[in-house]
């Protein structure tokens, strides 16, 4: 059976050392927390996650859902109950509007906790996990009527949310999406279509579901510009606001897939369902463009979530297996074989996976934090600065932790070798949850044009402008500190490679945009390293600090894990970086027809 220890501490010192400057100088949403308040909040959530998700995790994968002719939903064993206390404890809300019964606590802390959970049990997260992206489009987007009667009641849990958006013959072009809204005398609209891949679109958690869809008015431009935003929940709310009538929306099927058995993903029929305008006509991609980016930070974090849950597993296991001997010599002389933590290998795929795991947290919590700045900062330029670097940073958090995060399950995978194919070990359940994420909320080569294409160019680069400042400046600032040096001239000689790579940009892809489309995902990925390996520098940084203070064990194994981070993974910049320049005839020159 699987092992999860949510890691608690590990976000702590983050919060705490890493940056503590970030939330002393900018960030509005903590003023008043003390460590002590996080720590409360956190060590609560690792509790729910360690005790009652995980343990459901294994079990509801092999159960799954199940469908009745009527179209509903059946969740696993036990999940109705663990949603019941998710709910209660106020979880869903935790960085919600007060005004609507949220707790008001910084967007950040929610995303740690979102990877605790995600890490239990992704599968049962999505549930409140899609609510939670619902809630702040709602919250953007809607009408106070409308916010008055939802918020409330999705927030508490007693209803829930999803996003509809992709259509058996549209995906990522949702221009050609064909579900229409017809308006009605009293203000709603019917809408008629289908909708495909909807992540818990029914199921029987909660007493109604709040669907977010995107519809074509009819008469409404062709393309995304005639794309409008509905609320259409699956009981029609009554006079007093509870859950009414049956709406005229039915889950057509579940579909049968590869991993995250135990979130329903339905085939959802509408057939002149009646549906809200969230916003104005014809512009409901602008929009949903709210949830599906704090969606995709989501599913970033289940990237990191599922790495961190398959390395617990993996570095336990190696601590114990006994298998060969150490090539220098029995490690173990006294057992009839060796640990295998002693081989090479081994050790060489828990410290990929580790290393990248606790500079992506470091990340997600540098991203997060910018989004609180950007939500709730005093100050208009630091909002605005802030919100263009999360908006860049986005897609990079998506495509690189996402594929990180696969590739990472599958090196703890083949540390159990072949225990780790057999289901009782839970890993390759790990590796099959993990590959959804580099696919829904955008493939990750949409994640890369999506950088490349728009990201770097808006607001003439400023936001690039001000992530490449931030890595400079801290380089600069610390150059006289020796200890650093290890981190510093790496991080100095990749975030070279990154500006190389940009300026070839810059100067190929207004005349050549197949160079950009080929250049895409080794960008994005190079990217991603140089921003990892700066987080690893902060990481190293407050670690010598917390050193300075007293003897620190736990702040030795981070420094090495950053020399490790800088000498074997930092070094593949260089070849992200040759690929980008050598263009895209190497891939353009192949005629369609020999493929």
């Amino acid at each position: 059976m699987p092992i999860y220890k949510a890691p608690v501490e590990e976000a702590l010192f983050l919060l705490e050392d890493v940056f503590a400057q970030d939330l002393g100088q900018h960030s509005q949403a903590f003023s008043g927390l003390t460590i002590d308040d996080m720590r409360a909040v956190l060590t609560q959530a690792a509790r729910l996650g360690e005790d009652v998700l995980q343990p459901l995790n294994l079990p509801g994968d092999r159960q799954g859902c199940t469908r009745d002719a009527d179209g509903n939903v059946t969740t696993p064993k036990g999940f109705k109950e663990a949603y019941k206390l998710y709910a209660q404890g106020g979880w869903i809300g935790l960085a919600a509007d007060p005004t609507y019964g949220g707790q008001g606590l910084p967007y950040t802390l929610a995303s740690i906790v979102n990877e605790y959970m995600g890490a239990a049990n992704m599968a049962f997260t999505m549930y409140p996990g899609l609510t939670q992206s619902a809630i702040a489009t709602i919250s953007q987007h809607a009408s106070e009527a409308l916010k008055r009667l939802y918020l409330p009641r999705l927030i508490s849990g007693e209803w829930c949310g999803t996003m509809n958006l992709t259509e058996p013959h549209c995906g990522t072009d949702l221009g050609l999406l064909k579900t229409k809204a017809v308006p009605r005398e009293d203000g709603s609209y019917a809408i008629t279509g289908q909708k495909i891949f909807i992540s818990a679109g029914e199921h029987d958690l909660a007493e109604n579901i709040v669907h977010l869809v995107l519809a074509r008015i009819e008469g409404a431009p062709p393309g995304t510009a005639g794309i409008s935003l509905f609320i259409a929940p699956k009981r029609l709310p009554d006079e007093d606001g509870a859950a009414g009538a049956r709406n005229a929306i039915s889950c057509g099927a579940i579909e049968r897939k590869m991993g995250i058995h135990a979130n329903a993903t339905c085939v959802m029929n509408y057939d002149g369902a009646t549906g809200f305008l969230i916003g104005a006509e014809n512009h409901g991609l602008s929009a949903m463009f709210l949830m599906m980016n704090e969606a995709r930070l989501g599913v970033a974090n289940q990237g990191l979530a599922i790495s961190e849950v398959a390395y617990q597993n993996a570095a336990a296991y190696a601590q114990t297996r006994l298998q060969g001997r150490a090539l220098s010599g029995a490690k173990a002389p006294k057992s009839p074989a060796d640990p295998i933590i002693v081989h090479a290998d081994v050790r060489r795929m828990l410290l990929d996976i580790s290393a990248f795991n606790q500079a992506a947290r470091a990340l997600l919590i540098w991203a997060t934090l910018m989004a609180d700045v950007a939500q709730r900062g005093e100050d208009a330029q630091e909002r605005e600065r802030a919100s263009g670097i999360v908006s860049l940073l986005t897609p990079v958090l998506k495509g690189v932790l996402t594929d990180y995060g696969f590739a990472n399950a599958v090196k703890a995978q083949q540390v159990f070798g072949g225990h780790g194919y057999i289901v009782d070990a839970g890993m390759e359940q790990f590796v099959r949850d993990a590959r959804i994420a580099m696919i829904y909320e955008g493939a990750n080569g949409v994640q890369a044009l999506d950088l490349v294409g728009r990201k770097l160019q808006k607001d003439g680069g400023r936001a690039l402008r001000n992530v490449l400042d931030d890595i400079r400046i801290f380089i600069s600032e610390n150059a006289s500190n020796a200890a650093l040096a290890p981190c510093l001239g790496p991080l100095e000689e990749s975030l070279g490679r990154l500006k190389q790579a940009t300026l070839w940009l810059m100067r190929n892809a207004p005349t050549k945009s197949d160079d950009a489309a080929a250049a895409a995902h080794d960008y994005m990925h190079l990217f991603g390293l140089v921003a990892l390996a700066y987080m690893w520098a902060r990481i190293a940084r407050a670690a010598l600090l917390r050193k300075a203070r007293a003897p620190a064990p736990r702040m030795d194994a981070k420094l090495d894990l950053a020399r490790y981070f800088m000498a074997r993974i930092l070094p593949e910049t260089g070849a992200h970086l040759a690929r980008i320049v050598s263009g895209a005839e190497v891939l353009t020159t192949l005629p369609d027809e020999a493929f």
